[in-house]
């Protein structure tokens, strides 16, 4: 089954909608200039009525790695996820306590040779890269898609590394496309399923799961 991800929560009632419909992972946004940022006491409280069977992902920007884990710790997530920095290589010593997730653009992988500089050489402690649309401008929750055919094989060629998922522009309407042209291992969706940023529509959380969940029995 194809792992789905609910990024931006904000509140209980967008998080538990999202459970409810079937969502395998919640993102929780640590990053002052997105609409979508909570502070840790909110996401601790949101976090502490989730069943243990959904993942809890915090995701920052130009972080280190230590202070995510300490973030992680204190609100109860069970992953974080990493945009890959601007210049160099992301440097993990050891394997973090909880999972972890690096984010990339897309156009960094038509590069081979920042594709090489960014991708850590510790491959074991990566648990998913993510494939976003997002810039140095805007990291995430561009509400864009990447050219889905030009990435293909540079995104196939990855998956056979790590596992992928797809972001960036992703909706009800689109994502079944996304998972016939990328196959996947997930998906994950911000602005897609929103009402306003940092406000879930779950008229749009369902369809969005839904229209997944139909895409791989069509497969």
């Amino acid at each position: 089954m194809t792992w789905i991800k609910i990024c931006g929560t904000t509140n209980l009632e967008d998080a538990l909608t999202a459970v409810d419909a079937g969502a395998d992972a919640l993102g929780f946004v640590f990053y002052e200039n997105s609409p979508r940022n909570v502070d840790p006491e909110t996401v601790r409280q949101i976090v502490a009525h989730l069943p243990d069977t959904v993942e809890k992902v915090g995701v920052f920007v130009s972080e280190t790695l230590a202070l995510c884990a300490a973030v992680a710790q204190s609100c109860g997530l069970t992953a974080v996820q990493l945009h890959a920095p601007a210049n160099g290589r992301l440097s993990i010593n050891s394997k973090p306590t909880c999972k972890l997730f690096l984010a990339v653009p897309a156009s960094l992988l038509l590069d081979e040779q920042r594709r090489s500089d960014v991708l850590p050489k510790q491959r074991e402690y990566i648990d998913a890269v993510f494939v976003d649309s997002g810039n140095a401008q805007q990291p995430g929750g561009t509400g864009t898609q990447f050219d889905w055919h030009r990435n293909a094989d540079a995104i196939a060629g990855l998956s056979t590394m790590f596992k992928v998922v797809v972001a960036g522009g992703l909706t009800p309407g689109n994502v079944s496309a996304a998972i016939r042209i990328l196959r996947p291992w997930g998906v994950d969706v911000v602005s897609g399923v929103e009402a306003s940023p940092g406000k879930k529509d779950p008229q749009k959380v369902r369809a969005f799961i839904n229209a997944v969940r139909q895409s791989e029995r069509v497969v």
